[in-house]
């Protein structure tokens, strides 16, 4: 369901002002017009240079040219997956809120999935390519949350996660020391994990996985690995969400691998003052990290992607099921 977004990509976020085609090449535009609209992979953008993070001063436009720079690594892991998005139409820092079902108006380049729920079936948004991701932030969106799901096969989940949320105060070397723990017991069932700096507070450790397996036995296998660690290291770490419980810990919130959870997807910007992305790193950089923040849009994220190898290799090549318990 997914498509490869365009080989003729830029691999830089630098990129002349002006109005972009379909093809990627790049046309001065007169200012007057240039502050109306502009077209970005053939996705027409209303206010291209209305600011979405005031204490960065990042732009739609900017915004724009960093997603379309880092496309090709972000694409296989957003598209074609059911979406929960955080909207902040007038920018980081004012009102934001959640939105997974699709209304009317929304751009076609946000394709639909209906999905059941409890009181009957939605529905709900995805994308496909690189016009997807524009369009999202002609809507105002911030931040794109995935689900752990495909859209052509709801109910067989191929993504977990585990999010290692430090308490306020915690040094951030306790959560790469939890991280790289977590990996080493991932290891010894034979599950191989990947890590990504949240743009936030903490980490999250992914472990691609294999379909078959049922939204049930997703969510007890993660739950059972979280609860192993908190047992083996209860002085570090909990599997609650109790805030009183978790003072001086690293909650592991294995939450979001229930059906209908979402987790940030890679490469996404978060609704934050900073800019910051979700960026992956490889395990030898987590080693490294001052903190979960090491790429934002106005530090040239795009040209960080563009300059380091996949830090994920493999990743897509992964054939490993769900561990029986």
């Amino acid at each position: 369901m997914a498509k490869r977004a365009s080989a003729t990509r830029r691999k830089s976020a630098t990129r002349p002002q002006g109005r972009v085609t379909k093809s990627g090449a790049t046309k001065r535009a007169g200012a007057t017009s240039e502050a109306a609209e502009a077209d970005f992979a053939g996705v027409r953008v209303t206010h291209p240079d209305r600011v979405l993070f005031p204490g960065q001063g990042v732009t739609k436009r900017e915004l724009i040219e960093y997603y379309l720079a880092v496309a090709d690594r972000m694409l296989p892991h957003v598209a074609g997956r059911p979406l929960a998005l955080v909207r902040c139409p007038r920018g980081s820092g004012a009102e934001c809120f959640f939105q997974k079902h699709a209304n009317p108006g929304w751009p076609d380049a946000f394709k639909h999935v209906r999905i059941r729920e409890k009181s009957g079936t939605e529905q709900y948004l995805y994308i496909e390519d690189e016009r997807g991701l524009v369009a999202a932030v002609q809507m105002g969106v911030l931040e794109l949350h995935l689900w752990g799901s495909r859209a052509d096969r709801v109910e067989e989940p191929d993504r977990m996660v585990f999010d290692l949320d430090p308490d306020e105060g915690l040094p951030f070397a306790a959560v790469v020391k939890a991280a790289l723990q977590f990996k080493e017991t991932l290891e010894d069932i034979d599950l191989t994990s990947f890590p990504m700096a949240t743009g936030g507070k903490g980490v999250h450790v992914i472990v691609p996985l294999s379909r078959g397996h049922s939204w049930d036995q997703h969510r007890e296998f993660a739950e059972a690995m979280a609860r192993h660690l908190a047992a083996e290291a209860p002085d570090r770490y909990v599997a609650t969400m109790s805030k009183a419980k978790r003072h001086g810990k690293i909650f592991i919130d294995y939450l979001r691998n229930t059906r209908g959870a979402s987790a940030i997807g890679p490469y996404s910007t978060r609704a934050r003052p900073g800019a910051h992305v979700a960026f992956p790193v490889s395990w030898q950089a987590v080693r490294k990290l001052k903190d979960a923040r090491p790429a934002a849009v106005n530090d040239a994220a795009a040209n960080k992607v563009a300059r380091m190898k996949d830090p994920w290799p493999g990743y897509f090549k992964l054939r490993q099921k769900l561990p029986t318990l």
